[in-house]
């Protein structure tokens, strides 16, 4: 073969048993691998060695020990004791409790009159200021009375015209009824004069109802107010004109009393009604809207004679003097009426009552260091107190804080009672006074201190390195 060849340059290029490129460049590959998995492993036998010091051989505290020591003896019992559970108590005691029906209810005037005339023409004069009490039969605004003046006039001129004419018609009907007498005229004449004067009468009267009439308009030219209340916001201004019994002036709403319009459900009516037949003078509160204030105290005035058929409520209107103006008309609040009170009932904190799989229910402490269930039944209830028909006593105890780990037979620890608090808890549920840990005792300088002694007080990680040291002496 040529020399020259290119494949014969290339074949004597190549070495013999020569390995390709990329397999002459494996051996540092493998070598690298190996350093890296040494190192992980290094790096897991330190990581165990540490994990080892700080488990057996470093020092702990004396609350590590605690819990520890604490986790040997439950698990020595089998595993199935607990710490007690810190619950706070109160006691069983008689008391009143009033019954109450609560109801929406709006503030209602006894009275909102919409001042208009009662003729047209032009207003004059104001006579109120804005937001002014004002009583009855106070100014409020003056029409132009002069037009009413001048018919009035006219019509008392007419009035005097016709009474002329009956006075004359009269006169004449005398002498018609003397001259009858002596036959010098006819009957039918005199019965024609009379009918003369009957006519005059009547258009005298109605001369008399038009001066009438005026002098009403002129009175109605000055309006004055219907109720005692207070003064709205002035819907029109002078100088306008004004068309009667259609354009408002003011409105006048009454305060003092005021009422409360509220309903309460159809259930509730036998109750009430029962109370009212009685004579009784039924209580109402009135609270705002967040239903946490009270705002005034009235009575029940009256019930509604009919119930709403589409919400099944009755309506009924409470009276309240109000005289520090603190119900507003058309006010929302929320009613409290007071139908009766419980007397001498055992009562109980609403927060002690649970309701669960027996039903209506509650922890009673069965003397201080275990808990029962105890199935009650209710009566009424008035915000934070409850009342206990069946199921508890005056003088028992029941759970009304920390009840919501807590079980049938568990035992617990008293830490308040009737707001007072019996000794706070540490961390291993143990009683404050209960948890003084005993100090180690004094040494004197140039003494060994006692073995024992020094092994009683001494965490667990100490005593490890003094019997190490004392072994190797």
């Amino acid at each position: 073969m040529n020399e020259t060849s290119p494949i014969r340059t290339e074949t004597a290029r190549e070495y013999p048993g020569a390995m390709p490129a990329d397999t002459r460049a494996a051996p540092p590959v493998r070598r690298r691998s190996r350093a890296g998995l040494w190192f992980v492993v290094l790096l897991i036998l330190a990581g165990a060695g540490y994990a080892g010091y700080r488990f057996y051989l470093a020092p702990k505290s004396g609350t590590e020990v605690a819990a520890t020591s604490g986790r040997g003896k439950g698990a020595g019992r089998g595993g199935h004791a607990e710490p007690p559970q810190a619950v706070g108590i109160a006691t069983v005691a008689p008391g009143d409790v009033p019954i109450v029906l609560a109801g929406l209810g709006t503030v209602t005037p006894l009275a909102t009159v919409t001042v208009r005339s009662q003729i047209s023409g032009y207003l004059t004069e104001i006579g109120f200021r804005e937001g002014q009490t004002v009583k009855k039969g106070d100014f409020l605004a003056q029409i132009d009375s002069r037009p009413y003046e001048a018919q009035l006039a006219q019509y008392q001129g007419q009035l005097m015209r016709d009474q002329a004419l009956l006075q004359n018609s009269k006169l004449d009907l005398a002498r018609f009824q003397r001259l009858s007498q002596q036959d010098s005229i006819s009957k039918q004449n005199v019965d024609t004069q009379g009918a003369l004067v009957k006519q005059n009468e009547g258009t005298v009267a109605a001369d008399q109802a038009l001066v009438d009439q005026q002098k009403l308009n002129i009175t109605y030219t000055r309006i004055v107010s219907p109720v005692e209340g207070r003064v709205g916001l002035r819907q029109i201004d002078q100088g306008n004109y004004i068309t009667a019994a259609s354009t408002s002036i003011v409105v006048v709403t009454q305060l003092h009393p005021i009422s409360v319009i509220f309903t309460l459900p159809e259930d509730d009516v036998a109750r009430v009604m029962r109370r009212v037949r009685a004579g009784a003078k039924l209580a109402v509160t009135a609270y705002d809207r967040g239903d946490t204030n009270a705002i005034a105290t009235g009575v029940l005035d009256t019930v509604d004679n009919q119930i709403d058929t589409t919400t099944g409520t009755v309506k009924l209107r409470a009276i309240f003097e109000n005289q520090d103006d603190a119900l507003f008309p058309n006010q929302f609040v929320n009613a409290k009426l007071t139908v009766d009170t419980v007397r001498a009932a055992p009562i109980v904190p609403t927060a002690a009552i649970l309701r669960g799989t027996p039903g209506t229910y509650v922890y009673l402490m069965q003397g201080d260091d275990k808990v029962v269930v105890r199935p009650v039944k209710l009566g009424e209830a008035d915000g934070p107190r409850t009342v206990v028909t069946e199921g508890l006593s005056n003088g028992d105890r029941v759970v009304v804080d920390g009840t919501d780990r807590l079980r049938d037979g568990a035992p617990v620890r008293i830490t308040e009672e009737g707001g007072k608090t019996r000794g706070a808890p540490n961390r291993d549920g143990a009683p404050a006074e209960a948890q003084a840990t005993p100090s180690a005792a004094p040494v004197t300088q140039g003494e060994k201190p006692d073995a024992a002694k020094a092994d009683a007080v001494a965490p667990e990680g100490q005593k490890r390195e003094r019997r190490r040291q004392r072994s190797a002496e």
